[in-house]
């Protein structure tokens, strides 16, 4: 299929108003974007939730909230966060997908240092726990792979059977403690990975335009969003998420590629169509 999924990851854990007025933070708020980044071209939609202090948090109460709301106005695709709170324990990071049945949710493939906040926890038992519950609750993960070694760390677990071939790769460059977003550091990303996979990339801050230039080139779906990047341009902050989405159709257009729809995109990723 020469087509290409949009995923929009809205909030993230913590971008704040302070660094963009224009963030979504409540279940309404994050509800009302996503349907505009719907509207705009998203088939995807990577939520984080924010509590009353606007800290990233896993509480169920947020995350449900905000999943009906989406899900009462379009049939966007669904992948939650199992890593928006530092301070969450295994369970916690486990127990909103568990209820709610998302058709995605996040799997950081490795631990690492968060240069700017301490460390981003993600053991070898816990990965297990992890890849076992989405197996058993029909949740395909989205895997994050800051560096190289969290590839390894998955095609460990593939083998293992405790993730699923063909397995979606996200890949995350420019992140404080991960690798840095460079067109050759996607390049070699790309070539660690299992020929049957799918695979989406994006550039945290200032790399956000040449990664996802390169992604375009290389075949790859993409992501957009104030998660990783509050600007449009240089020094002009970001309107919206949708506007990102916008700019993303366009491109994807113009390298005479399709935008995929959300149903296309089940297609693509081995969903059930909804």
């Amino acid at each position: 299929m020469n087509k290409t999924i949009i995923t929009v990851a809205t909030t993230g854990a913590f971008p704040t108003k302070e660094h963009n007025p224009n963030i979504p933070l409540t279940p309404k708020e994050i509800a009302n974007d996503v349907y505009e980044c719907w509207q705009a071209g998203a088939a995807v939609a990577h939520l984080h939730m924010r509590d009353e202090n606007g800290n990233g948090t896993m509480s169920k109460d947020k995350f449900r909230e905000t999943v009906g709301l989406i899900r009462s106005k379009c049939d966007i695709i669904l992948n939650l966060t199992t890593s928006g709170d530092l301070h969450a324990t295994d369970e916690t990071r486990m127990a909103h997908f568990i209820e709610l049945k998302p058709e995605m949710a996040s799997y950081d493939a490795g631990s690492m240092n968060w240069m700017h906040s301490g460390l981003f926890l993600n053991p070898p038992q816990f990965l297990e726990n992890l890849g076992k519950t989405m197996l058993e609750n029909g949740v395909k993960p989205e895997i994050e792979i800051f560096d190289a070694g969290m590839i390894y760390n998955t095609l460990y677990y593939m083998k293992k059977g405790v993730i699923a071939a063909p397995a979606h790769f996200q890949f995350v460059l420019g992140a404080a403690g991960g690798t840095a977003a460079t067109v050759e550091n996607l390049v070699y990303l790309k070539s660690l990975i299992p020929q049957d996979s799918t695979w989406s990339a994006f550039g945290i801050g200032q790399g956000h335009l040449p990664i996802l230039f390169a992604t375009l080139a290389l075949g790859g779906h993409i992501r957009v969003g104030m998660e990783d990047n509050v600007y449009y341009a240089k020094k002009q902050l970001a309107a919206s998420n949708a506007q990102f989405v916008s700019r993303a159709a366009r491109l994807i257009k113009e390298a005479n590629k399709e935008v995929a729809t959300p149903d296309e995109a089940r297609e693509i990723l081995g969903l059930k169509k909804k």
